[in-house]
């Protein structure tokens, strides 16, 4: 893996033309992807699938970069923490009562909010634990995702058919083409984002190396983890507003990453960008593939891959603690 630590961030979006071509031509029938010139409009419902995967993908990973690096836990991500159920609550919410029908900012709003309720929950909950801190996070998350599974189960309990219908699927990742306006918007937010956790790259690396360094290099760490923990979670509620909750995407990318091409963050941020995008493509293409012509929710897909990773990177950090 020495040889890819040489790499230039910038090859990963060089790659992501030719993959978004690659992923446009698969589907439940095969299609040539120049057709989409010509009217297409099997090919147009496509790209717009596609665009949305980059878009949550990188989303995504991104957020979970930033989690991983203030946290110092290989194992933080948006769906782990809980953080894309909070966000999930507040835009059913908004859905269920009938505000995103009214402006696309209370959808983005309303999972915004509901993604900072649970991280604040989460970090009050694992306060004070010392040593065990970051542990903490993480079972605090898994209980805050829970009772926000509840909560959302009792919500769609209370919907009439045709609204049930809706925010059932959308639970179950959907990418399918829905507002150009708020995927406008996310891609507004993906990009701004990013720039501004590239920007905070390098005290992410000096944080990583505890807070004590931090303050010895003049780094305010407490004024950096909440903007990088901000960010991130406006990331992930931006995601979950587009296409409902998507597991593990922001688990695998960054770790991945970290293994082929080192931790640093100002390189790590725009790599996972790229590259969180294409692996939510190329997700997106195996579920319109797989079971064609049935669609398998992206959310499915993208669990079974997660779920064993996840397992296997406890396993590791249990083994290494021995």
């Amino acid at each position: 893996m020495k040889f890819l630590k040489n790499i230039h961030p910038v090859w990963p979006f060089v790659l992501v033309p030719f993959i978004f071509v690659a992923c446009l031509a698969f589907g439940d029938t095969m299609r040539n992807p120049l057709d989409i010139f010509s009217g297409d409009i099997i090919l147009s419902l496509r790209a717009r699938c596609l665009l949305t995967a980059f878009t949550v993908g990188a989303a995504l990973a991104v957020s979970g970069t930033g989690y991983q690096s203030v946290l110092r836990n290989p194992l933080a991500e948006p769906y782990i923490l809980g953080i894309s159920g909070g966000a999930s609550l507040g835009a059913a919410f908004a859905i269920a009562s009938g505000l995103a029908e009214l402006n696309h900012f209370y959808l983005l709003f309303l999972s915004f909010a509901g993604a900072l309720i649970v991280l604040s929950a989460v970090l009050l909950i694992a306060r004070g634990a010392g040593a065990e801190y970051s542990n903490n996070i993480m079972l605090s998350g898994i209980i805050a995702g829970t009772v926000c599974s509840s909560l959302l189960m009792f919500l769609i309990s209370t919907l009439d058919s045709q609204k049930l219908s809706s925010v059932t699927w959308w639970m179950l990742g959907s990418l399918q083409p829905g507002d150009n306006t708020l995927l406008a918007i996310v891609i507004c937010v993906l990009l701004l984002s990013t720039a501004a956790l590239f920007l905070l790259g390098r005290d992410a690396d000096i944080i990583s190396f505890g807070e004590e360094t931090a303050y010895c290099m003049g780094i305010s760490p407490v004024k950096v983890i909440i903007l990088i923990l901000g960010i991130s979670s406006f990331l992930t509620a931006a995601a979950v507003s587009i296409s409902g909750i998507i597991g593990f995407v922001g688990l695998v990318v960054p770790h991945v990453l970290r293994i082929i091409s080192g931790c640093g963050h100002r390189r790590l941020f725009p790599m996972a960008l790229a590259c969180g995008g294409i692996f939510l493509m190329i997700c997106d293409t195996f579920s319109r593939s797989a079971m064609s012509p049935q669609i398998i929710p992206v959310g499915v897909i993208t669990s079974l891959i997660g779920g064993p990773f996840f397992l296997w990177l406890l396993n590791r950090k249990r083994k290494a603690a021995l």
